[in-house]
């Protein structure tokens, strides 16, 4: 029986490239968003809110960033 692997290198690299493009700023204005509906809290609490969020956001793409940033695994063996 076949080992599934999951998303290629290059499936993942398009991927990746598809949530910065579209999906990053998408969030920002939902971010920005609900941050308005706060009525401008005070500054600290301001700034945990968005580290929070600007770290929440890419924690469910975490498996498609991972090692889009060095040359393909697969590369050498073609």
């Amino acid at each position: 029986m076949a080992e599934q692997q999951g998303l290629s290198y290059k499936a993942r690299r398009r991927w990746a490239l598809v949530i910065l493009l579209v999906g990053m700023p998408l969030y920002i204005v939902a971010a920005v968003t609900v941050m308005n509906w706060l009525d401008r809290p005070p500054l600290w609490l301001e700034l945990v809110v968005y580290v929070g969020l600007g770290i929440a956001w890419v924690l469910p793409f975490k498996f498609v960033f991972r090692g889009v940033g060095k040359e393909d695994p697969k590369a050498d063996q073609d």
